[in-house]
């Protein structure tokens, strides 16, 4: 893999300074400006205020008709920075924990490539999507008619995977990231005094039979080749010293790789829900809420990503086993043929630290290679 090392160190830059000062879901400000700013300076047309706050960067090349998108998300985490780095993190209580502000870089260092290249036909979308982290900036980008808009006919995305060596790519065909649903339990039991628990209905006791009967969704009502995750997260009840519970709210999280598993997960939970509840005379909701679709590519957008690797001489897991984290990049996969993709971020020190921790950090030895696998997406979807 070859790079201009000029732009290396450009992108080293704009990186830094993206992470110096993070920002939240839709309030992007100075983020959104520097990134149509840099669009500019590039020679590619610019729209703002795409989904409130996204930007988009309009490539022409040639005489091609043909449209691909390439997208990255810039929202950071309202996390304190644990690290002591120079360019660590300006604002309280605010950091880049996912590495939005690599993948950001990423593909304005891909824009600056491609927009003095001279071996395309074709148009590139550029989308800069905010409000990833809470899965609302893709939607609110479709609905403000980013893919009718621009005649958008494949799209890709790409996270940086901790523990992956640099330069190392991972996709596959069908599903490669999880649907989340958030969901909470309520039971409605009767208290009372903890002396007299037979005059009573303890909601301790009926909530923490639903916490270990919920275990069972995943271990005996699916189909052990299906993936889902059940876990509880929370339980609050309103007991004091020697009164017992009349109210219990259990919250959580579940994940799942296919719609159907997903419904089977509500469907089984509803079901203990109220035949435990029913079993001890007290009443139980269940509120449950898909936030995330799961991330579905499509069979020819993988084959380019692989070729692309392949172009690059960057090894390519085009067989990758799905993950079981969420991404809001679903929401364009299931709107045009996707790929999702996956990038190294190393083996060593904060670039292997787990995503969303507070002492992680895009490693910045990434960016040549990500940058030039975008280019190389480019090249093969749109070569003269």
């Amino acid at each position: 893999m070859t790079f201009p090392p000029d732009l290396s160190a450009q992108m080293t830059e704009w990186r830094h300074a993206f992470h110096r000062m993070p920002e939240l879901g839709f309030d992007l400000p100075r983020t959104s400006a520097r990134v149509a700013d840099l669009l500019r300076g590039f020679g590619l047309k610019v729209h703002t205020g795409i989904g409130q706050s996204g930007v988009v960067g309009i490539l022409q090349k040639g005489n091609g008709t043909r449209t691909i998108a390439i997208r990255a998300d810039m929202d950071a985490l309202p996390i304190t920075e644990q690290n002591g780095f120079a360019h660590r993190s300006e604002v309280p209580g605010q950091m880049h924990a996912c590495g939005h502000d690599g993948h950001t870089t990423m593909a304005l260092g891909a824009a600056k490539a491609l927009a003095e290249a001279g071996d395309l036909s074709g148009r590139i979308v550029f989308l800069f999507q905010p409000n990833e982290e809470h899965g609302q900036g893709a939607a609110a980008m479709i609905a403000d008619g980013v893919f009718d808009r621009f005649d958008v006919e494949a799209v890709y995305g790409m996270h940086n995977i901790p523990g992956m060596p640099v330069g190392h790519f991972a996709t596959r065909a069908g599903p490669i990231t999880a649907s989340e649903a958030l969901f909470e339990i309520t039971v409605e039991a009767r208290g009372g005094h903890a002396a007299l628990p037979h005059m009573g209905a303890d909601a301790i006791t009926i909530g923490a039979e639903i916490v270990g009967t919920l275990q069972t969704i995943v271990s005996r009502k699916l189909d052990p080749a299906q993936n889902g995750v059940v876990s509880v997260t929370g339980f609050e009840t309103d007991g004091k010293r020697n009164v017992l519970p009349g109210r219990a709210t259990l919250t959580g999280d579940a994940r799942a790789l296919t719609p159907e598993v997903n419904a089977r997960i509500e469907t089984a939970m509803r079901r203990i829900v109220d035949g435990i509840c029913a079993a001890h005379d007290v009443s139980g909701h269940v509120a449950y809420h898909t936030i995330f679709r799961p991330t579905i590519n499509a069979p020819q957008p993988v084959a380019t990503a692989t070729a692309a690797a392949q172009a690059i001489g960057a090894p390519m897991d085009s067989a990758c086993p799905p993950k079981l984290f969420s991404e809001d990049f679903a929401e364009m996969a299931a709107t045009r043929p996707g790929c999702f993709v996956l990038m190294g971020n190393g083996t060593e020190g904060p670039h292997a630290r787990p995503l969303h921790s507070a002492d992680y950090d895009f490693n910045d030895a990434a960016l040549a290679h990500g940058a030039a696998f975008w280019v190389a997406v480019a090249r093969a979807e749109l070569g003269a």
